[in-house]
């Protein structure tokens, strides 16, 4: 079978596993604290090439390929730190966002910038009343001369109190529905008429900050339109199937991790006199978790090969996004009843992990809308 992942490639991991390692597991528990990251990791790795893998080199890319981000994906996932703060991370979409259909002026002026993590980028597209139906968001974009007036709110915005730049849905043609969002590139730091609430606090995930963020006649320039105005929910959609592969793929390395730790737990922890493992019923769950891990890693393998040739599409991306995070909640749910009382306690692990679980069946789409998708192709 075709090797998937180059000597390169690997030679990548095991630098970015000594990064994380050194610069983010270490401070999780205080990140936690302040429901924050601190934005200063962002410039650092940048400067360990862990941002911007897959850009030009044009525009301050490395000029790697999409299974560089799967190795920063997959690496967040084995490691402590990267259950909690993984998804505010990803600033890897929104950047081919502005690659592939902003203009020269906007790529050169901030790519660089987002490739170095002098600037942290963002999306925002969820809004109170419409969670995943982007069609029906609210925010409203009127032109006004040579700028946009953009009025609403956003919500649930993973690196939203610390990101600089984001890229910002918008409706510039309420009555056309999905035809009429398009995509604004906002400077966060100097634009009037932005205001961020504050971090809210959630269940997992606690040092990745999402936030609501709120417009009161913001002005936004007319070229920091990417693509065409009405063109927004067509330039999301053409890298959902990427985005949603580079969640299956962390889940499933926090799915093993899960997996890993539990093994080792219940090998030395002792009750009615044998080992945890000893009882049948826990090698009986250890072996389906096992199986189940064999299967996600074959068929997330299998669209990454695809994704390589060109010919992965929205149903497939949508599956393994399902298929995985839905197999994440049943390994880790098993696998804190494998701890027993010290798997509710946050001192290990497996608690954080299993907090941090339960929304990747929510964001990216969730379980229900990756059903709808491959439904309609039946």
């Amino acid at each position: 079978m075709e090797a998937l992942f180059s000597e390169t490639h690997e030679m990548f991991r095991d630098s970015v596993r000594k990064f994380l390692a050194r610069e983010l597991t270490p401070y999780v528990d205080e990140w936690e604290d302040q429901h924050r990251p601190d934005p200063a990791f962002w410039r650092k790795a940048g400067h360990a090439g862990m941002l911007g893998m897959a850009l030009p080199e044009a525009y301050g890319g490395a000029g790697g390929d999409f299974l560089h981000h799967v190795v920063v994906s997959e690496e967040l996932g084995l490691c402590i730190g990267g259950a909690c703060v993984g998804p505010a991370l990803n600033s890897d979409i929104p950047a081919f966002h502005i690659a592939n259909f902003g203009s020269e002026e906007l790529k050169h002026k901030w790519l660089p910038k987002v490739a170095s993590g002098e600037v942290i980028l963002t999306v925002a597209m969820t809004e109170p009343n419409t969670g995943s139906d982007l069609a029906a968001i609210r925010t409203s974009a009127i032109r006004d001369g040579d700028h946009y007036v953009v009025n609403g709110s956003k919500i649930y915005i993973s690196g939203g109190a610390i990101a600089d730049l984001m890229v910002l849905a918008v409706k510039t043609d309420p009555s056309k529905g999905a035809k009429g969002v398009s995509l604004l590139l906002v400077d966060m730091n100097n634009t009037p008429g932005l205001r961020r609430g504050k971090p809210l606090k959630k269940m997992g995930i606690r040092s990745g900050d999402n936030t609501e963020l709120f417009f009161e006649d913001m002005r936004v320039p007319v070229n920091c339109l990417l693509g065409g105005e009405g063109q927004g929910f067509g330039i999301l959609m053409s890298e959902l199937p990427r985005e949603r592969l580079l969640m299956a793929a962390r889940s499933l390395a926090e799915s093993q991790l899960a997996y890993d730790l539990t093994v080792d737990y219940v090998k030395q922890r002792e009750a009615f006199g044998k080992k945890i493992f000893d009882f049948q019923n826990t090698q009986f769950q250890l072996a389906t978790m096992k199986t189940e891990l064999a299967v996600g890693r074959g068929f997330l393998n299998e669209c990454l090969r695809e994704v390589k040739h060109g010919a992965l599409d929205n149903t497939r991306s949508a599956m393994a996004k399902l298929w995985i995070t839905e197999m994440q909640g049943r390994i880790v749910d098993q696998c804190v009843q494998l701890h027993g009382g010290a798997g509710y306690m946050d001192e290990y692990p497996i608690s954080r992990l299993y907090t941090a679980a339960r929304v990747t069946r929510i964001y990216g789409g969730s379980s229900e809308i990756m059903r709808l998708s491959i439904a309609r192709t039946i």
